[in-house]
């Protein structure tokens, strides 16, 4: 059975940062593309950055490019986002995701995705 579960989240103030993980059970993270969603409440899920198998390729939402960065150990079958200068506009319930064959211009849609986990909440605030 495939599972992805998500850690690291928490409250943290705003400037501060986590570094949110992605551990996959039952598949071999590294042959899936990694995408990281997040949801506020009252808002739509958004992509906020993805991971390709074939070369590497990330992608950044806006919003966050410049201080979250995507990465992935396959040593340890997990992917990583880490968050830096965290604002309260990035507090939300945030999500990985994996599919097998993905296109990169796909990679920040959350409807070409197959497997999710359950969902970390981040929340920054003082």
């Amino acid at each position: 059975q495939v599972q992805l579960v998500e850690s690291g989240g928490g409250l943290v103030q705003p400037g501060g940062s986590l570094r949110l993980s992605c551990a996959s059970s039952g598949f071999i993270l590294d042959a899936y593309a990694i995408g990281w969603f997040r949801q506020a409440p009252g808002k739509e899920r958004e992509g906020v950055s993805c991971i390709m198998i074939s070369d590497g390729s990330t992608y950044y939402a806006d919003s966050v490019k410049g201080r979250f960065t995507i990465s992935r150990d396959n040593a340890k079958n997990t992917v990583y986002l880490q968050m830096n200068s965290l604002k309260p506009s990035d507090s939300a319930v945030y999500y990985c995701a994996a599919v097998l064959a993905l296109l990169f211009r796909l990679c920040a849609l959350d409807y070409a995705y197959d497997h999710w986990g359950q969902g970390t909440p981040v929340t920054v605030s003082s």
